[in-house]
């Protein structure tokens, strides 16, 4: 059994940064690839960036690349967000999720084995 914690969400002005942290719990965590997802208000939740616990690869959607950097601190059984260059279209509830399947550009949210509930994040203009 793995349990997510997100957290670091807050608000922030346009052009700051945040440093998002996903916390598992279990055993097992350290042998999942974790991702981060995202749901805006009155939109779908969508992907935003992923890494493999294997070999440490990483693979973001677009509107995350280049600004976003996730990564991994096995001993501390943590995953981190890091965002520069917050646009208000940032704005959403970021989720963590789970799974031993290494497939970021086919599985969705539900797909994943295990779900964090989310950090809210708030970038204004």
């Amino acid at each position: 059994q793995v349990q997510l914690v997100e957290s670091g969400g807050g608000l922030v002005q346009a052009g700051g940064s945040l440093r998002l942290s996903c916390a598992g719990s279990g055993r097992a965590f350290n042998s999942y690839h974790v991702a981060w997802f995202r749901q805006a208000p009155g939109k779908e939740r969508q992907f935003v960036a992923a890494i493999s616990w294997t070999d440490g690869r990483t693979y973001y959607a677009r509107p995350a690349n280049g600004r976003f950097t996730i990564s991994r601190d096995n001993g501390k059984k943590t995953v981190y967000l890091q965002m520069n260059s917050l646009q208000p279209e940032d704005t959403a509830v970021y989720y963590c999720a789970a799974d031993t399947d290494w497939s970021p550009t086919t599985l969705t949210w539900r797909e994943y084995d295990y779900r964090g509930q989310g950090t809210s994040v708030t970038v204004s203009s």
